[in-house]
């Protein structure tokens, strides 16, 4: 039940993260239009690269390690300690570095210097900490707070293109301060550091490992919109990252079942049950898919004639984008089962690793490739085959850890179901004016359907919930 309080914490801040764009981003598309967001999407991509190098691993390591000793408060005290001044450490280096890049730049300076205030949030952020003693409360009410104050701000102060910095101003800010919160929590949480004993150079081969992946996972959406900014300029960029922003919106709400199962399934390897961590994990799958699928089906059944609706009719490209991602819904969310919540508690890292890798190569190879053919859709193309790389490899070297091809078949119940759905939502989407009243609608159509259908084929996700509601 711990698990699933968790869940139900996490994914309910996960609606709200879905709820916050549905009302801010038709508002500040219509208000900063395309140029201003493309000049935010190309130069905030841009810090995130130094927010990632001065981060490091620390944030999975930390969680996971957490994680292992979540019972003995004195351990995970000096853990801590440790891990923060590391961090501490590698984000000063990596804002020096930003210094240095800073002075060569003569457009955008202002821009680049609100922006570099995510660099110095990230050294506050101790998020991973809480994550790891699976008190997920304390995380989701700071960022619950922070997302709300950060709408008031949009609404109050932006009110044309001009306002971009001010924009950036309180994104940044807002993350600063949200990290800064969590810190008096601490109080209660730990001990105070054993200088003499803080010992920070064992913690940086293990992050060093762990920063590999995480270099090459966010190169699908780091790399992706510096590489289109580059080669077919920053307002397509912003086409790329409004479409981009949706998918993972949606995504999210999957996702955050591997949030909670990461510090879980570290704890129960800790404990040696192997074969408990095992049937967890297949339960994750079956259920991770029961979500995706619709969100993916979902989204590809309104996604031609929501665009122009949403974000306004300059943003009408965005649509067949939105199409053409939607896949990668499904692959992540395996990948995350497969990746986050097995291979990285496990410290399976060279395997995970090598995953991420081959996706990360082979995005780069194609967008190079067919960005100067094809534009946006070559990197929609090269997104959706590099996802869908990490996943068959993980599959294949999971191979004899799961019974892979019986895992998948399982899910047929949910793709029947989701294809049926889609069918439904396209034809009304095609066939309704967009607005508000028949949007809601196609939702209300396109969620009764699957539900209908998996409650006739007796679906997993269908059993799970019943036999959750017969316990309540």
């Amino acid at each position: 039940m711990k698990v699933l309080k968790n869940y139900l914490l996490n994914s309910s801040y996960q609606l709200l993260i879905v709820i916050i764009p549905i009302i801010t981003i038709p508002y500040i598309s219509r208000v900063l239009g395309t140029t201003a967001i493309g000049l935010n999407t190309f130069t905030y991509a841009i810090i995130q690269y130094f927010v990632l190098a001065g981060s490091i691993g620390i944030t999975t390591y930390g969680n996971r390690e957490i994680a292992y000793h979540q019972s003995d408060k004195e351990k995970r005290s000096q853990i801590f300690w440790e891990i923060s001044f590391l961090r501490f450490c590698t984000i000063a280096l990596s804002f020096l570095i930003f210094c240095i890049f800073l002075a060569f730049q003569k457009q955008d300076f202002e821009i680049y210097l609100l922006q570099s205030i995510a660099i110095i949030a990230a050294a506050f952020d101790i998020s991973w900490y809480f994550m790891g003693v699976e008190n997920f409360k304390r995380t989701v009410g700071r960022n619950f707070i922070v997302s709300i104050i950060s709408v008031i701000f949009i609404f109050t102060f932006i009110k044309s293109p001009k306002d971009l910095p001010i924009y950036v101003l309180i994104i940044t800010g807002t993350s600063l301060i949200g990290n800064l919160s969590l810190w008096p929590y601490l109080r209660k949480e730990i001990f105070a550091p054993k200088w003499k004993e803080l010992a920070l150079g064992h913690h940086l081969k293990p992050t060093l490992l762990l920063f590999l992946p995480q270099i090459a996972t966010q190169i699908y959406t780091i790399a992706n919109k510096t590489m289109i900014g580059i080669f077919d300029g920053k307002t397509a960029s912003g086409f790329f990252s409004q479409s981009d922003s949706l998918i993972k919106v949606t995504l999210s709400i999957v996702t955050s079942l591997g949030v909670v199962m990461l510090p879980h399934v570290s704890n129960l390897f800790s404990k040696g049950k192997i074969k408990e961590v095992q049937e967890t994990l297949k339960k994750s799958f079956v259920l991770m898919t029961g979500l995706a699928v619709p969100i993916m089906f979902g989204v590809m059944g309104i996604a031609l004639n929501f665009a122009g609706f949403f974000f306004g009719p300059k943003w009408v490209a965005v649509g067949p984008l939105l199409m053409m991602e939607a896949p990668i819904i499904i692959f992540i969310a395996w990948s995350n089962v497969l990746g986050i919540q097995y291979l990285l508690p496990l410290n399976r890292m060279r395997e995970f690793t090598t995953s991420v890798t081959i996706g990360a190569v082979l995005n780069i190879l194609l967008n190079f490739a067919l960005i100067p053919l094809l534009g946006l859709t070559g990197a929609m193309i090269a997104t959706v085959i590099a996802e869908a790389s990490v996943t068959i490899y993980q599959f294949y070297i999971l191979r004899n850890d799961f019974e892979i091809i019986p895992m998948i078949l399982s899910c047929w119940k949910y793709f029947l179901s989701g294809a049926v759905m889609f069918g439904a939502v396209f034809y009304l989407n095609n066939s309704l004016k967009m607005n508000m009243h028949n949007l809601i609608f196609q939702v209300l159509i396109g969620a009764i359907i699957y539900i209908i259908l998996n409650i006739l084929l007796k679906s997993s996700l269908f059993i799970e919930v019943k036999k959750i509601v017969s316990k309540k």
